[in-house]
């Protein structure tokens, strides 16, 4: 393995991770993981799920990230009311053609930013489900191939509010990454009243375009490339099988877990500590990397018991346990 010819790559196909990071940071002051959230689900080809309370610039960071990518956007808010059909397209029937037609929703663009997601009904979220994991959309008897750049960034409120309901756990699953909004900081907040009080609106400030969904397309397999040792990967395996119950688990978390988390959770902790390693200019993965992504690809693929509810445990306690108690190579 050419560690070092890979370092030289991905050196050279990383610099604008800053420039993003940097503008993103102008236009949403604060919120950091958030940030760096998005820009890891772009790189990783993965969907992002945010949660936080009304407020906290959840939809502008999302406006912000596809302005900056030169990315077709599209925001589709989540209602009760909503029907498959105005999020994937339906048949038309063209009275002068005799036939049916193929009317293409607004989920066929880079961009879909799904606004409060968890008030969608089931047959909505059923058609949301497919095009996540199959990228790919089926409309009457035809399937249609969704965009190579298609990312699903799904703005949710905490599920305790009152008009939300609890996101189906194989489509909780399809998320590479759970990203946390909490409140600015006062200082962060200051901030935030001079940036509204000089735009006097909420619109975006003007924005240049850092890279385009082609040199996406091209650096994600670059990303691929990045090189993770065999140490690093029993680790991630090591960290994953904790979560579950069983005769090899060492840590005694058993009690506090319900249901751990899946293969899908090693995939995406390798592929999230690769994309860390690219944002940092490195070819190759540090246990670093597996340790600063844990939580956000963990938190919402582990489902806690009711003695963990009861002692008021989040799943983020169990992945801080997780950490501590695993060995790092």
């Amino acid at each position: 393995m050419d560690i070092k010819g890979i370092s030289e790559k991905v050196e050279r196909e990383a610099h604008f991770v800053q420039k993003l990071l940097a503008g993103m940071s102008a236009a949403v002051i604060g919120q950091e993981e958030l940030i760096r959230s998005l820009v890891m689900g772009l790189l990783g080809n993965g969907h992002v799920l945010i949660e936080g309370v009304p407020g906290l610039a959840k939809t502008r960071s999302v406006r912000a990230l596809a302005r900056m990518i030169r990315a077709d956007f599209q925001r589709l808010q989540f209602t009760p009311d909503l029907l498959p059909a105005d999020l994937i397209g339906t048949l038309i029937y063209v009275h002068d053609e005799g036939a049916f037609r193929t009317k293409k929703g607004p989920i066929f663009t880079n961009v879909v930013l799904a606004d409060e997601i968890n008030r969608a009904p089931a047959k909505v979220q059923s058609a949301l489900l497919e095009a996540m994991q199959e990228r790919t959309v089926t409309i009457g008897e035809e399937t249609f191939p969704l965009p190579d750049l298609f990312i699903v960034l799904a703005t949710q409120n905490p599920i305790e509010q009152e008009g939300t309901y609890p996101l189906p756990e194989a489509q909780v699953d399809r998320f590479l990454l759970k990203a946390k909004v909490e409140y600015p900081r006062r200082e962060e907040e200051r901030k935030i009243l001079e940036l509204a009080s000089a735009e006097h609106s909420d619109t975006l400030p003007e924005m240049e375009t850092v890279v385009t969904p082609e040199e996406l397309i091209r650096v994600r397999r670059v990303v691929d490339e990045i090189y993770v040792d065999d140490k690093i990967k029993d680790y991630i395996i090591e960290l994953v099988t904790e979560t579950r119950k069983g005769p090899d688990s060492k840590l005694g978390l058993a009690n506090l877990i319900e249901f751990g988390a899946s293969p899908r959770a090693s995939l995406s902790l390798i592929l999230c500590s690769r994309v860390a390693a690219f944002m940092e200019g490195r070819g190759y993965v540090t246990p670093q990397d597996v340790k600063d992504v844990a939580r956000r690809v963990l938190r919402h693929r582990i489902i806690l018991s009711f003695e963990a509810e009861a002692e008021e445990m989040t799943p983020d306690d169990i992945v801080d346990r997780l950490l501590d108690g695993v060995k790092v190579p």
